[in-house]
């Protein structure tokens, strides 16, 4: 069930979402374009429209940009709702305000949209290619920088998984962490006694060794990381019920459907980086005109 875009930007996402939203503005500067055009308070309408068939994710950014410009005269209305399927050309949004805001705001919130958008109609192929398996799409760290918390939220729109927003909800064993430790035992031993509570502890195996020595130390996940069918099915049916399982490394929509059923115990997760850093953005366009109110008033 897509989170709710305030549930979501809540807390530290919300404090990273505002100043993403801030610098996207300070970084475009002053529009001299718009304020040598038009009078402060020129009033003008604009229309948001889906330029193809897509989902839609990240409108409610708008209320984040009018906001940080201090805008309270803007109006606006949601024409379409967050996670929908609209077909080409429909109307998404619309807004009524001065020239000035609607120009300057115009760039940064069909950034935020075609980008997000873009991740959700990505995450949904892959989603598509696991019905039925059982086993659940995640994301990755591999998300633009200062952008995650809204890459991440794309990811839930188009029907898939979080993995950790940060290197504090989960800790990852990779092979530097356990040649310093000199173990996954002695690695895995070491977190559990120096965190209390500690956080769930993932580590990432190669190897049908490295999976044994994982379940051994009683990791809470293993991580087969670019493992191909047998040796996944072998790793895979290593693991006990109570330890997680996840997938990563090389996957594609032609091979994680494969991947999925490559063994009677089917892996728990699958992670795919290419969601965030490697989804091509929706087709929006917004299109400004003169004319009446929009819908209610800014919140």
């Amino acid at each position: 069930m897509l989170t709710p875009w305030a549930t979501f930007f809540s807390g530290r996402g919300e404090v990273f979402l505002r100043r993403s939203v801030e610098l996207a503005l300070e970084e475009d500067g002053p529009d001299l374009t718009a304020e040598g055009l038009f009078s402060p308070t020129a009033p003008m309408r604009a229309v948001i429209r889906a330029k193809e068939d897509t989902l839609v994710a990240g409108l409610p950014i708008m209320a984040e940009v009018f906001a940080a410009m201090r805008a309270d005269s803007v109006r606006y209305t949601l024409l379409a709702e967050e996670g929908q399927r609209v077909p080409a050309m429909t109307e998404v949004a619309v807004m009524e305000g001065p020239a000035v805001v609607l120009l300057k705001a115009e760039r940064v919130i069909l950034n935020y949209v075609t980008h997000l958008s873009g991740i959700a109609n990505l995450t949904a192929r892959y989603v598509r290619e696991l019905e039925g398996t059982g086993v659940r799409l995640l994301d990755t760290r591999k998300t633009t920088p200062c952008l995650r918390w809204p890459e991440k939220y794309a990811v839930l729109v188009g029907g898939g998984c979080n993995h950790r927003r940060d290197l504090t909800e989960m800790l990852m064993l990779k092979d530097n962490h356990i040649d310093a430790a000199g173990s996954i035992e002695q690695a895995v031993h070491t977190l559990r006694a120096t965190y209390t509570p500690c956080p769930p502890i993932e580590v990432e195996c190669r190897t049908l060794d490295h999976v044994r020595e994982a379940v051994a130390a009683r990791a809470d996940r293993i991580m087969m990381d670019n493992m191909r069918p047998p040796l996944l099915g072998e790793a895979l049916a290593l693991v006990p019920p109570h330890i997680e399982t996840e997938v990563s490394g090389g996957v594609t929509l032609d091979n994680i459907g494969e991947l999925a059923r490559c063994s009677r115990r089917a892996p728990d997760f699958i992670s795919v980086g290419r969601l965030t850093h490697s989804a091509v953005a929706a087709d929006f366009s917004m299109t400004l005109q003169q004319g009446q109110a929009a819908g209610p008033a800014l919140p």
